[in-house]
């Protein structure tokens, strides 16, 4: 909760040990919604987000003066940053720099306090920091493509997914698509998953070429899903749970149950004010995402032709 002690505090409030300097700047113009607004929602949806992004590499859009002005993608660390935001080495990769992560809620509002308006995070933890422990897969369609074809996609994924033996969970990304998340034991390297999940897309656009396409060429995508399984390599990344984005209106990203996919009307269905006001976060919709335990077997990899 925000404290304000001194003349100084009450213009600059402090969460969680975080003093946000211009508080009143607004991130989001046409809501008039503020970096105090931002710190607040962050406050209220920490519970439920911190077990799904905390201790896990990260990457941001930052727009220190809101999203209409200059935005831009940062991985590394840069001067003048809270030390909540922690740094780690993470081999196999060309650059030699360290890479983000928080490990708690003052992280979070440090993210807060630099203009960080879109979290992603990898598909890693810092405890396996070169094996996967979750596997995702975008949906992305054409502009103007029908809803209801892609909530009939995300469907289908799920159930070939299914046939796998892999459990997978829904989640609006507070733009166009969706993503299925699917957690897995974190015993194959980067290279093994990604073609684990190139083999996934590449079966579905097999079975309705119609309907979709695992090439990330514009041109390609007229009319059709982009499955995109390249957030399943090594510096990949998806858009984190309750993170919001730097787009108008400030959509968040949520989870869904299953249950909810017939009934839903847009495929970014929450934003910052109707997060809070679902009372989502006291029922989970992806309760027992961290009890399920499944892994990409030998019998899984020969089954999509994958040895």
């Amino acid at each position: 909760m925000a404290e304000s002690l001194t003349a100084k505090e009450k213009s600059e409030p402090v969460f969680a040990g975080i003093t946000l300097t211009n508080p009143h700047r607004v991130f989001y113009p046409e809501l008039s919604l503020t970096k105090l607004d931002l710190a607040r929602y962050y406050e209220a949806v920490a519970p439920a987000m911190l077990p799904y992004v905390i201790n896990r590499p990260i990457s941001l859009v930052r727009c220190p003066e809101g999203y209409t002005n200059e935005c831009f993608f940062q991985r590394h660390g840069r001067r003048g940053m809270s030390k909540s935001i922690k740094e780690v080495h993470i081999p196999g990769g060309k650059s030699k720099k360290e890479y983000l992560y928080i490990n708690g809620e003052a992280g979070l509002f440090g993210l807060v306090q630099i203009g960080a308006l879109e979290i992603h995070d990898w598909g890693v933890s810092l405890r396996e920091i070169d094996k996967p422990d979750r596997i995702v897969f975008d949906l992305d369609p054409d502009e103007g493509l029908e809803l209801a074809i892609l909530k009939a996609a995300a469907q289908e994924v799920r159930e070939f997914l299914e046939s796998l033996r892999l459990k997978s969970f829904l989640k609006s990304t507070g733009g166009k698509g969706l993503h299925l998340v699917a957690p897995i034991t974190p015993k194959l390297p980067w290279q093994e998953v990604k073609a684990f999940c190139k083999g996934i897309a590449d079966a579905l656009v097999a079975a309705r070429p119609d309907r979709y396409t695992s090439n990330p060429l514009k041109r390609t995508r007229k009319n059709k899903i982009f499955v995109d399984y390249l957030r399943n390599q090594r510096g990949g990344s998806a858009i984190a749970l309750y993170s919001t984005r730097a787009k108008k209106g400030a959509p968040v990203a949520g989870p869904l149950a299953w249950d909810e996919l017939k009934g839903l009307k847009t495929a970014a269905p929450f934003d910052v004010e109707s997060m809070l006001r679902l009372r989502r976060l006291k029922n989970d919709p992806w309760e027992g995402y961290s009890k399920t335990r499944q892994s990409i077997t030998a019998k899984t990899l020969k089954a999509l032709g994958i040895s």
